[in-house]
């Protein structure tokens, strides 16, 4: 199901008018409202006026995330504190929180996005939506409800934990379907087992899954441990929130992004020269509908790339690829470029081993220590020592061979990995210690 018959499948030429408009629109309000970005301005030697074609926003500065930080916590608002009725902030454990505002129509702009995005998932009226992404300050949680109850559907706001007791809901409320992180899902499918409850029996037939990268092989284990149907969605808080763009359930081949509320870019992320179509790089976002806290050329950090041809689904929005990583989160191991998505990816062809891991980095004698925790599965435990190392040596030259980087690889016990309710915390680089 289409929401949003409009502007989901409008022709590109109209698409383009209104983002130039929006764009235009936005550029006068933060020049005349956010210091920061005249400021910017000026030091670029431009002003509002200056951009005339969407192209022209190429003229205009990048904004990071260490500038929303410089601004903390609310100076980067471009209306005043009386018009903010919603407030969330990232959790600040890389440094100073980012803190991001809403108005009342950018409560109601990201509702109506989010239930374009659960109707791309598959989501309708009368479906039943288990959401247990977080609530709070994270922006998941409150970002999917507000789009359920927009789209007509029941919403239960289980948040994140409690998973015995999200078990015992999913078998009794009988949910059609679930958002969560997917490492989360893995994790509710291993209690749910332990608990003698199976997918099969319960009543789920859409996932919607984000806010960390994951790979198709753990989509396709996602989907064979849940018994339903798993999509992509993808937002950020500095931007909105998720509902920036989703995957629909018949292609599974890219998240479309909602072209009429935000312009995405690709640059090179140490050049931050402008790719095309189909060149992997960061993703960068301008906002255009966003009123408390607009943001313009905002670096995202993320890798992906763009695809602008339209969709079997019928809409004619840009896709951007599945996020394989992000460039500050990025591993270089003596010389070698390393995603824990790309780790991820070797790991879910080997049977024995499941999909719950964590990369440690450590620096010995001045050179660089990759280590892969992997935990190993029912199937491949064993109290053979040597068994257990062959497996460990076949994991490490699968990882040498496809990535070009020597790994150390440690198999734990089943349940060996901490389990997180949340974002999976995959790199622990001591080398920042």
């Amino acid at each position: 199901m289409i929401h949003d018959i409009e502007y989901e499948t409008m022709p590109r030429e109209a698409l383009e008018s209104i983002q130039l408009r929006r764009l235009q629109t936005t550029l006068e309000r933060v020049y005349a409202s956010v210091p920061f970005y005249r400021k910017k301005f000026k030091e670029a030697g431009i002003v509002p006026g200056d951009i005339q074609t969407l192209e022209d926003l190429r003229k205009i500065p990048f904004t990071t995330k260490q500038d929303l930080r410089d601004n903390y916590p609310f100076n980067m608002f471009a209306v005043p504190m009386d018009n903010v009725v919603r407030i969330h902030a990232s959790s600040g454990t890389t440094g100073q929180p980012t803190v991001v505002g809403y108005t009342a129509r950018d409560v109601k702009t990201w509702s109506t996005l989010m239930a374009r995005s659960l109707a791309a998932g598959g989501a309708g009226r009368g479906d039943i939506i288990h959401n247990a992404y977080g609530y709070g300050l994270f922006t998941g949680g409150l970002g999917v409800h507000y789009g359920a109850e927009c789209l007509g559907a029941s919403v239960i706001p289980v948040s994140g934990g409690n998973t015995k007791r999200q078990v015992v809901i999913m078998r009794d409320f009988k949910p059609t379907i679930i958002t969560a992180t997917p490492s989360y899902a893995l994790h509710l499918a291993e209690v749910a087992e332990e608990m003698g409850v199976s997918f099969e029996s319960l009543n789920f037939k859409f996932g919607v899954f984000g806010a960390e990268p994951w790979s198709e092989q753990m989509r396709l284990e996602i989907e064979r441990k849940l018994n339903l149907v798993a999509v992509d969605i993808y937002g950020l808080s500095e931007v909105m929130g998720p509902g920036v763009a989703i995957e629909c359930h018949e292609a599974k081949k890219g998240l479309h992004v909602f072209e009429d509320h935000f312009i995405p870019e690709i640059v090179d992320p140490k050049t931050l020269e402008p790719l095309p179509y189909g060149s992997a790089g960061e993703l960068v976002f301008t906002s255009l509908t966003k009123e408390a806290f607009p943001v313009i050329r905002y670096r995202t950090r993320d890798i992906t790339s763009l695809n602008p041809e339209p969709c079997i689904c019928g809409r004619t929005l840009v896709r951007m690829n599945r996020v394989t990583g992000r460039s500050d989160d990025m591993l270089i191991i003596r010389g070698v470029n390393v995603f824990p998505s790309q780790i991820e990816s070797v790991l879910m062809d080997i049977e024995e081993v499941e999909p719950h891991y964590q990369l440690v980095v450590d620096r010995e004698d001045n050179l660089d220590v990759l280590t892969v925790n992997v935990e190993v599965g029912e199937r491949g435990f064993t109290d053979e020592v040597k068994g257990l190392q062959r497996l460990e040596r076949r994991i490490s030259k699968n990882i040498k061979e496809l990535l070009g980087v020597s790994a150390k690889v440690k198999l734990v016990e089943p349940k060996g990995i901490e389990r997180s309710q949340g974002k999976a915390v995959r790199v622990v680089d001591n080398r920042k210690i």
